[in-house]
């Protein structure tokens, strides 16, 4: 760790490579605040039943193709109405990855169904599709499919094992609103997609969520379950108005968003100890609300606590990517954690097939770059790659 003040990292006192930090979001945007003053001078913005939902939902159905679509207060909640739209309920299996969103593991249990935890593809840490016919049982019912950090699931062999064994397939799009998956939009493989506009999602309205589907059937059970007296899970009028412009830009925004990240990977790709997520070919366009990378703890010759320049526990990989982000984020790169996973849930909660090993590696090791960087200048994406390879660097000297 012997280094002068210049090549020191911030952790250890030296300058950061980003001294203004990772951006702001949501971003400061003419056209959302145009959106709200006309909501207000409309008077939308207090009423039930306004003309922005009605447009939002009908915006959302045309951007998919799709016949139907509903809002609702989160992605969450969006799940499991997908869930029960699909007609899943008491003593039905649902079958999920082992590194997934807890909330999608909340909302099978939520409809009275259970678990079914298949591995994710060493490739990407995203769910295996390879997995899922080993998986069925005379109980189980659909699969719900995630895509994650800018890895895709495959989704033509899935879909069609699902329909061999009569499964419904519940599409989980919230990180990606916008992706491509083999030809197709994401959320369109499957019986219903899921959209998520929570405060750090690529489409905000702070809270929120949608759904999308083709089937009446699914659409009618989907607003059978919301409605209680009035909506149960409802969006407003002023969420609605703000979603609309940024959906209108969304693809724009993609485009700016996977340019940086072929950035950003390119720079990286010497990088001692830090691998991309890879999906499998084809037509493919992941979009980026987080930038999964992996760490490999066994290419790093750590040696002393880079935050504190006394000897740490690197028992396990955790410990080694805890000390990793902890020094990218003091250079001013917003690189955190991933999911904790499911692999570790006991067999009152859930059936598992296998040992999930790839879904107990991705909680361990995952690094999530958070997307508002990605839509900066290039000479920003550049000062991002050097800050990870500067730590990278330190966890080698």
């Amino acid at each position: 760790m012997n280094s002068t003040s210049h090549d020191r990292l911030a952790i250890r006192g030296g300058p950061a490579v980003l001294p203004e930090g990772p951006p702001d979001w949501p971003l400061a945007d003419d056209e959302v605040l145009a959106a709200l003053q006309a909501a207000y001078a409309s008077g939308d913005w207090g009423r039930y039943h306004g003309r922005n939902c009605a447009a939002l939902a009908e915006e959302i159905a045309r951007f998919h193709g799709v016949a139907h679509a509903a809002l609702c207060c989160s992605g969450t909640i969006a799940v499991e109405l997908a869930l029960r739209g699909v007609g899943v309920g008491a003593d039905d299996e649902v079958v999920l990855a082992g590194y997934d969103f807890p909330g999608n593991f909340r909302a099978v249990e939520a409809v009275g169904a259970r678990v079914v935890l298949v591995d994710v593809h060493e490739s990407n840490w995203n769910f295996d599709p390879d997995q899922l016919a080993a998986a069925c049982g005379q109980k189980t019912k659909a699969v719900v499919v995630s895509h994650l950090h800018g890895g895709i699931v495959p989704l033509r062999g899935l879909v069609e094992t699902a329909r061999s064994r009569g499964l419904c397939v519940v599409e989980d799009a919230c990180q990606c609103p916008g992706a491509t998956v083999e030809g197709r939009r994401a959320g369109t493989w499957g019986d219903v997609g899921v959209w998520s506009f929570g405060g750090s999602k690529l489409l905000t309205a702070g809270r929120g969520g949608a759904l999308f589907t083709d089937s009446a059937l699914i659409q009618q059970r989907i607003k059978v379950a919301s409605e209680r007296g009035n909506d149960a899970f409802p969006l407003s009028e002023l969420q609605a108005a703000v979603l609309l412009p940024q959906v209108a830009r969304l693809d724009e925004r993609n485009a700016m968003r996977a340019a940086s990240v072929q950035r950003l990977l390119v720079a990286l790709a010497k990088t001692v100890g830090v691998r991309p997520l890879v999906n499998a070919a084809g037509d493919t366009q992941p979009a980026y609300y987080k930038l999964g990378l992996k760490l490999a703890p066994e290419e790093l010759r750590v040696v002393a606590g880079v935050s504190s320049g006394e000897r740490a526990d690197f028992s396990s990989a955790a410990a080694v990517r805890d000390e990793f982000l902890a020094a990218v984020r003091a250079e001013g790169v917003a690189l955190d954690d991933g999911f904790r996973g499911f692999s570790l849930r006991g067999s009152r909660r859930c059936r598992k097939l296998g040992e999930l090993r790839q879904s107990q590696l991705a909680a361990e090791r995952m690094m999530l770059l958070h997307h508002p960087v990605l839509l900066s200048p290039a000479e920003t994406i550049d000062r991002v790659a050097a800050a990870i390879a500067r730590v990278a660097v330190a966890f080698c000297s």
